[in-house]
């Protein structure tokens, strides 16, 4: 009995840290699956098909203990609202691959989001890692001829405030027992309603009739299988069990995985220079990785 007891905290490790490599790869195609996506449908319309389809599957997740998840999912829902609508009206004025990486950058500011929030000083090693990571983004953005767009600019905005969100659901998780997909289910249905009003408010005429295009609809089911309702179960269950800066950087190969994506179903091409700055990016996370280990 005491063997097992001692060995199931690593068994358990081990479990989250695979699936969050699997959400890496998830996440990192689903740049180029929303951009096919808003060829057909606007973004404000295209997200809150996404996420209110996502919250009548989960609905029933909010009977009973479920019911705690309103409390700490609608602020962290509301936080979720602002990082895919600067994702995804991101990708669609950039390329998949650049918002592959530059999202990417969440890993290392999310020490010094946590520094700000929790008051743990990040290490001083930490700063080559962020040399290294706006050398590369300036580089992948064309260097010399800077050619940073408005795309690239709500892409790192989405970084931003993804590194906020995996510490602020750190916080308001941390000593509750609410169901992960309980919490879930609140996030989404927080998108959902908040792009539906949205767009309803903000679009002239309000959101145009569903697209009947078979291309939109295999590609919005992909995604809110895979990169919701799986994706955002495993982060929120991991970060039970680990530190924000960990399940960042578990995540870290999701440009990676999205750059060869967008290359080899989007036929995008990045010139050697944007590749070496990707990299570089990559090479920075793993830095950081290496120092929080």
């Amino acid at each position: 009995m005491s063997t097992l007891v001692s060995r199931s905290p690593s068994r358990l490790l081990q479990a989250s840290d695979v699936l969050l490599l699997l959400v890496a790869m998830v996440w990192g195609t689903s740049y180029g699956v929303a951009k096919e996506a808003l060829v057909f449908y606007p973004v404000l319309g295209f997200l809150a098909v996404r996420f209110c389809l996502t919250f009548v599957i989960l609905l029933p997740q909010l009977r009973g203990e479920g019911r705690q998840a309103w409390a700490p999912g609608i602020p962290l829902g509301g936080v979720m609202l602002a990082i895919f609508l600067c994702e995804t009206y991101g990708v669609l004025h950039t390329s998949a691959s650049n918002a592959a990486f530059l999202i990417s950058l969440c890993v290392v500011i999310t020490p010094f989001v946590e520094w700000l929030m929790f008051d743990r000083r990040p290490d001083s090693r930490l700063l080559p890692a962020v040399a290294l990571s706006l050398f590369g983004t300036w580089l992948l953005s064309g260097g010399v001829d800077l050619q940073f767009n408005l795309g690239d600019g709500l892409m790192l905005m989405a970084a931003l405030l993804r590194a906020v969100l995996v510490c602020l659901t750190g916080r308001l998780t941390a000593h509750t027992q609410v169901p992960a997909l309980a919490l879930t289910a609140v996030q989404t249905g927080v998108i959902g309603v908040g792009c539906l009003l949205l767009g309803v408010i903000v679009l002239p005429g309000g959101l145009p009739a569903l697209p009947t295009e078979p291309a939109f609809w295999i590609g919005t089911l992909y995604l809110v299988l895979f990169a919701t309702l799986f994706a955002f179960f495993v982060q929120n269950y991991a970060l039970r069990r680990s530190s924000p800066t960990r399940v960042s950087l578990l995540t870290g190969s999701e440009p990676l995985f999205g750059a060869l994506f967008a290359a080899l179903w989007l036929s995008e091409q990045l010139s050697v220079q944007a590749w070496i700055g990707g990299l570089l990016i990559v090479a920075a996370t793993l830095w950081t990785s290496l120092l929080r280990r």
